[in-house]
């Protein structure tokens, strides 16, 4: 027993180069750890982290890989079962009749035979290391199903903040669309008793009312895309009816992001969990390689029994009843048509794709975070120039009245004013909308939250497992 499993046949295990640049293109400020740096620190608005917690709970997709997590965990459960002795205990009793003819005496024979005892069922020694390989395995397939179901909350976290952001950021171009509805509304009214004194023309009572019926149809597109994204918002959060008031707060202030520094990109390795996952899905391929090499040597397995046996039943317990045996076995295929060499081979090929994977998931990670820092630095340029329009697009309609109502100007001119303003607005709120989500994804890409992700509880999908101790 203290021979077994001490051997392993699987090759020695080392980290892979990692493909990522010594430094991100980036200023390096001081913050703290993206990764330490916990969702509720991150999204203070209360309704939002609401929201969030609702989500954990109750999102079918993060319960899935809860339950992935719970099957894994049960499998290594089974593997590790293998690495020590199954002992049971077992009785049996025997009577049976053998005929006259079949037997020296010429009689027949009645005979009784009772056995109590315990003992070992095959219990392999694993002297080449297979079954030790074989759990190892299982633990870094485990491990590997755990970190999956850290990325995949780390994923819902960020879906549902930025979809209550779509969504608080479609409330802020309705209000911007009902104000400007509510004054080509007044301005419609003016120019209709304005053609009933005589002093206005039909044609600038169409241009009026053409403003303030694009005004109603933006509002429509409007109602239209808020009810689309509250269903989604509602299934990310595990609840179909969610409803949610109109927010009156501007989109910056609901988020309220904090500047992140993206640190160096080997910190993506221990960070990410995506990446994680990937290197023990490496390393749960690695140890299938011992257990392919083991099976090219003699297996050998140990029945063992221990306890009493006798032809009477009351005889089970008395004096020179003892009875005991001890089955080793070896077995070792001869031919096999080339299975095992076969087996090898495969194990290697998943390694290799295990391998591939890791790098993969590796330059994903930087791309993300790169992708990240760029979208952030453009988007928050094209935020200030869109302002810079903005402000521009209101003093040339201030202009545009002013000219019209000294005389100097034909209604051709507000209107026009007014329908880029109005445009240009919305595409601020966009502009800010899309900003908020390039620092949303930087958040993502750079494992925020990953070291401060609370354990799940097997209450939270349907009895989910709890995290065991690490091996």
């Amino acid at each position: 027993m203290l021979l077994a499993g001490c051997a392993s046949m699987a090759p020695e295990y080392e980290r892979p180069q990692a493909p990522l640049p010594a430094q991100f293109n980036a200023e390096q400020a001081a913050a703290t750890p993206v990764a330490e740096l916990a969702w509720r620190d991150y999204f203070t608005a209360p309704e939002l982290q609401d929201l969030i917690e609702q989500a954990l709970e109750r999102n079918r997709d993060l319960r899935a890989a809860l339950l992935r997590v719970q099957e894994a965990r049960a499998a290594w459960g089974v593997t590790r079962a293998d690495r020590v002795p199954t002992v049971g205990a077992s009785m049996q009793s025997e009577r049976g009749r053998v005929p006259g003819d079949l037997n020296f005496t010429g009689q027949p024979l009645v005979s009784s035979q009772h056995q109590l005892g315990v003992g070992l069922s095959s219990w392999e020694l694993d002297f080449w290391g297979r079954v030790r390989s074989l759990d190892d395995a299982a633990v870094q397939s485990y491990l590997a199903t755990q970190e999956a179901q850290r990325a995949a909350t780390l994923v819902l976290v960020a879906q549902v903040a930025d979809g209550y952001l779509g969504l608080r950021e479609i409330d802020q171009r309705v209000r911007l669309a009902e104000q400007a509805l509510a004054t080509r509304a007044e301005s419609r009214r003016v120019f209709q008793r304005r053609l009933q004194v005589g002093s206005a023309s039909e044609l600038e009572l169409v241009q009026a009312d053409l403003l303030w019926q694009q005004a109603q149809a933006l509002l429509s597109q409007l109602a239209l895309q808020r009810s689309t994204q509250l269903h989604a918002l509602g299934v990310l959060v595990g609840d179909p009816g969610l409803s949610l008031p109109p927010s009156e707060q501007p989109l910056a202030a609901l988020a309220g992001l904090p500047p992140l520094a993206p640190g160096l990109p080997s910190q993506l390795l221990e960070n990410r969990p995506d990446i994680r996952a990937a290197e023990h899905a490496l390393q749960a391929a690695n140890a299938q390689i011992g257990a392919a090499r083991a099976m090219f040597f003699p297996r050998i397995a140990l029945t063992t029994f221990a306890g009493t046996a006798s032809a009477e039943l009351d005889g089970l317990f008395a004096s020179g009843s003892r009875a005991w045996s001890f089955v080793p076995s070896v077995s070792l295929p001869i031919f096999d048509g080339g299975r095992r060499q076969a087996n090898l081979e495969l194990s290697e090929v998943r390694r290799d794709q295990a391998l591939n994977s890791y790098q993969q998931a590796i330059e994903a990670a930087f791309r993300d975070v790169a992708d990240a820092l760029a979208a952030r630095q453009r988007l928050d340029e094209q935020l200030q120039t869109l302002r810079g329009i903005e402000t521009t697009l209101a003093r040339r309609t201030q202009l545009a009245k002013r000219r019209f109502d000294a005389g100097a100007a034909r209604y051709f001119e507000v209107l026009d004013a007014e329908r880029d303003l109005l445009n240009a607005q919305q595409d601020v709120v966009r502009a800010e909308h899309a900003l908020l989500s390039a620092q949303l994804s930087l958040y993502t890409a750079l494992g925020g939250g990953s070291g401060a992700l609370e354990p799940m509880t097997p209450q939270a999908a349907t009895d989910q497992p709890q995290t065991p101790q690490a091996r």
